[in-house]
């Protein structure tokens, strides 16, 4: 392999290991502070359990998504200069933004919420965790402003090859951004939600009934059975505004060689791009069609307009079927989990089960997302400005294979310890319940909480 596919395989693997934890802490900070806002207004104990069970979890994801963040900015300047080079302009401003309004406000306030409890007044404390709730959402506004400007480019102009910022706005909130904001807030509601309830599942399974273990269950739950719903509406929306601004894309999605009316949702297939068809297919008649343009005779764009300036076909079309997949099978358990939860006030045990492998089902997701959308942009880096083999650095390959291995052997290993780690989190709390004193922390709950049984 030439150094292009090895940068891209390493940069791909840097950006898929570093997008597992900004995924968690996005949306886990505004969960520990409904629980913080929970014991303030209730003043009981097992919500201020819960939090700081999940500050710990929260604190590692912080730590790895900043490592393996400046590990992936490096590779800019050393795999990928063309690219700085060409939308630097643009790139680094935005870049530097995330840092000074996001950044900060994480790394300052986080040891309050880590130490700070028995130090400082409740008030400075619960403040500290707005502030870090704020900065994670700020980091993902930045980052994604970036990346959907590489996406659908805005508000700039080419002058000797390199772009110019012409107007902020438009380059902050170019066509897409609004979309692919909202997509991801949501889709690390998701991942939260089931990464709760699954630790809360695999408690329960270990014999835990504390309170404070039910009430993350319910949070879990319920948060993501409320988020799937919309993350659906709001998934087909950015869909629509995808088959405006970047059509070979959605091509790519529903593997549509040719554009017509009455195109079929293509359930299963195997893209041959050789071939220019589907082997092997399996369609609903005019299901493409109805989704994409609201019709049964709307005309959808196919591959074959694209020849020579369209993505590869098969990681797309997967990587999308995958995310859908995912998300229908988090809809059916969610429901179903708060439907006992809500009538019976207790959890099956096949439903502990089925939550529990479930805990990261939000990752798998976010995954194959990002994988349909970044393959999807290509042979661009920014879309229409900038092809990808224009970007690669002069690297040899030897350099940029030996590097890749190391980072996937330290990915895998940090990887491992991280899943052992969280699963050694949630044995503990099992075999704790809550028990362990909390100094500190007042006890006294303005109503007796239901028990749940078995």
């Amino acid at each position: 392999m030439d150094a292009l596919i090895l940068s891209r395989l390493q940069f791909a693997a840097n950006i898929s290991f570093h997008i597992l934890f900004p995924t968690i802490t996005i949306a886990l900070g505004w969960v520990l502070l409904f629980f913080k806002l929970r014991y303030n207004a209730t003043g009981d104990g097992a919500w201020m359990r819960a939090y700081f069970f999940w500050v710990k979890v929260f604190a590692l994801s912080f730590a790895l998504g900043v490592v393996s963040g400046v590990t992936m900015s490096f590779q800019f300047g050393t795999n990928w200069p063309g690219f700085m080079e060409t939308v630097g302009n643009i790139a680094g401003p935005l870049l530097a933004y995330e840092v000074l309004t996001a950044f900060f406000l994480e790394a300052v306030f986080l040891g309050i919420m880590l130490f700070g409890f028995r130090r400082v007044s409740n008030r400075v404390h619960t403040l500290a965790t707005v502030l870090v709730a704020f900065g994670t959402t700020m980091s993902a506004f930045w980052i994604l402003a970036l990346n959907s400007w590489m996406q659908t480019p805005a508000g700039f102009e080419m002058r000797d090859g390199v772009a110019y910022a012409t107007d902020w706005w438009a380059i902050v909130f170019n066509p897409s951004f609004p979309y692919r904001l909202a997509h991801m807030l949501i889709a690390s509601g998701l991942t939260v939600a089931f990464l709760i309830a699954g630790l809360s599942a695999l408690r329960y399974l270990k014999g835990d009934r504390s309170d404070s273990m039910w009430k993350a269950l319910r949070t879990g739950v319920f948060l993501g059975a409320g988020l799937i719903p919309v993350q659906i509406f709001v998934g087909d929306m950015h869909g629509l505004n995808t088959l405006e601004h970047q059509p070979q894309k959605v091509a790519a999605m529903e593997a549509n060689w040719v554009t017509r009316p009455n195109v079929p949702l293509v359930l299963f297939a195997w893209p041959d791009e050789e071939a220019r068809e589907n082997r092997f297919e399996i369609a609903i008649p005019n299901g493409a069609s109805l989704i994409l343009k609201h019709s049964i005779d709307g005309v959808v764009p196919g591959l074959n307009d694209y020849v020579g300036n369209h993505p590869p076909v098969a990681p797309v079309f997967w990587g999308f079927r995958i995310m859908v997949g995912v998300g229908l099978a988090m809809l059916a358990l969610s429901w179903a989990t708060g439907f006992f939860l809500l009538r019976r006030g207790t959890l099956p045990r096949p439903l502990a089960y089925a939550y529990a492998p479930m805990a990261f089902s939000g990752w798998v997701a976010t995954l194959a997302g990002w994988y349909t959308t970044e393959i999807g942009r290509q042979p661009w880096l920014v879309t229409g400005v900038l092809r990808t083999e224009q970007a690669v650095g002069p690297v040899p390959a030897g350099q940029v294979g030996f590097t890749l291995t190391v980072y996937v052997a330290l990915y895998v290993t940090l990887m491992i310890v991280y899943l052992g780690v969280l699963t050694h989190l949630a044995l503990k709390a099992a075999k704790d319940g809550d028990q362990t004193p909390m100094p500190g922390v007042r006890n006294e709950p303005l109503a007796q909480p239901a028990q749940a049984g078995e």
